[in-house]
This record gives structure tokens, sequence and C-alpha cells, in this order.
């Protein structure tokens, strides 16, 4: 019997499944989804349609996915940005209409009822988060943009969709530094170690898979460890960490409930306890 595809990469149950697995995976019905645009600041993914079960990822305001089907407030949706499959509420989504103009550059920001930083939020977003910016002004020398529903956001926190951000990768992920740890996230809310890996080289125009075992798995070529040099990736079994020097690393991990730096040797001695050995080593 063969190996049936990775669940998470591929959206099939036993009663549905995408059209690309026709003649993959068996289901009496296959459907192409309908496109969405994530509503809220970020939106917990999960493999059950249930608030109890744990996040296996996030989706991030203005991110698009397909939606396979709805069923009881819940949304099985594929992610565009990484083809991640799972469930999310079902009004964390909306209709995809206008395409984004920009995405949101700072690890956090607010979104102003109005463009004034003295009136109330919102609601905060992360970088990654991706608008349709409708016009622009400027009130007491600071520049907004406008968004639809008479919403603002400080222009200077923002770039326009398309462009990355100066410097490396290594460069955006030390701008979380202190960020809490959040298993599953991939926001400036709340990251873990492969969320760091994905978002900051997305925003330089890179693309990673989702999870530490993928980017083990595929993410660049396979190094040893006397080459590691700044923007390599050391992995253990269900870690991953960005070299910020030959001797310094930045992760998201559980040990400090943050991102942080952290020596490579103190790391690998620390870790090793527990988990064992790094499994390996790639440069992206």
């Amino acid at each position: 019997m063969s190996q049936l595809p990775d669940r998470r990469l591929n959206a099939y149950r036993d009663d549905l499944a995408e059209a690309r697995l026709r003649g993959v995976v068996e289901a009496p019905r296959y459907v192409e989804g309908t496109p969405a645009t994530v509503s809220v600041s970020v939106a917990p993914l999960r493999a059950r349609p249930d608030v109890k079960c744990g996040t296996d990822t996030e989706l991030l305001y203005g991110e698009t996915a397909r939606v396979l089907d709805v069923a009881g407030g819940w949304a099985w949706i594929k992610a565009d940005l990484d083809g991640y499959v799972g469930y999310v509420p079902e009004d964390a989504l909306a209709s995809s209409e206008k395409p984004a103009t920009h995405i949101v550059a700072v690890p956090r920001t607010f979104v102003y009822h109005g463009a004034d930083l003295r009136f109330p939020q919102a609601f905060a977003l992360s970088m990654g988060s991706r608008l349709t910016v409708v016009g622009d002004t400027e009130t007491r020398g600071t520049r907004y943009f406008l968004l639809d529903g008479g919403l603002a956001v400080i222009a200077n926190h923002c770039v326009p969709a398309g462009e990355v951000l100066a410097g490396d990768y290594v460069s955006v992920a030390t701008r979380f530094l202190e960020t809490p740890y959040l298993w599953g996230g991939r926001s400036g809310f709340g990251i873990d170690c492969s969320g760091l890996v994905q978002l900051a080289m997305q925003m330089v125009g890179g693309n990673a898979p989702r999870d530490s075992d993928m980017q083990a798995s595929g993410l660049g070529q396979v190094i040893s460890r006397e080459e590691l040099r700044r923007g390599d990736l050391v992995f253990w079994k269900g870690h991953v960490a960005i070299m910020e020097d030959e001797r310094t690393l930045v992760h998201a991990n559980g040990h400090t409930m943050t991102v942080a730096r952290e020596g490579l040797e103190d790391a690998i001695r620390r870790i090793g306890w527990l988990y064992d050995q790094p499994t390996g080593y790639r440069r992206p």
C-alpha cells in the first residue's frame, strides 16, 4: 500500500478532497475551493474543528486561502502562502475582493479608527499582515494609510506588496527578540521556532516550509557543523535555530519562552539532555 500524502499539505478527508488529489486519494467528492481572505488579526489553524485542539499554525490578516468546506461554524481551508491545511473559524474569513497593496513591515502595529494616533485602536496587526490601502493623509506630521471603513494605519509601518525589507532574513528575525514563544505561532504576538524562520524569510522575498521537519528535509542545502555561518540553520528533533554568526544563534524556544539569543555550544549542551544532539545543519 502506497503511503498517503502528508495531511498538513494535502487536503483530503473520507468525504472530500481537493481537486488536485484526484487519482491520488479516493474521495466521493473533489473540490477546487473558493478564495477567501483572513479578516482577523491572527487566525489559528487547527487539525480539527475544535477550539480545544492545539494550533498547528496561524494565518495573518489579509492572507489568502481556498475554502474547501464550511460546516458548524468552521471553514476547512488550504493556505495560499505555504499550502497548510486545517480548520479556522468561519467568521475569521471574508470573501476575496481587492488585492493587497501593502504589507506590515514592523513586528506589531495598530489600526486606528481614523488617521490620528490618539484615536481608539480598532485592532493590532503583525508583521506580514496584508492590507488594501485606498488612500493616504497626513495628520500633525504623521502620514497614515487609509483602509476601508474609515480605518487607518501608520504609513511607515508598511511597505508596498512585493517589496522586500532591507538586509538579510537574520536581521528580520532579530527584530522579534523577546517576542513570546507560542506553539504554532507565526506572528509578532507569539511565534514558534519554525514560524520565526518562515516569517523572517518571507519578509526578504524568500520561501520556507512551515514546520521544522519540512525545513530540515528540504530547505536549502545540507552543510556540516564546521561550515556554520550567519543565516545557516541548526536542527534538533522538533526544533530549529538561526545562526546570527558563527557562535551565536537566535531562536524562539520553550526554555526562555521567548525569541532569544544563545551561544551555539550552550544551546547544544542545554538541549542535548532532552533532545539529543543536532540532527542536521542547512544553508537556505
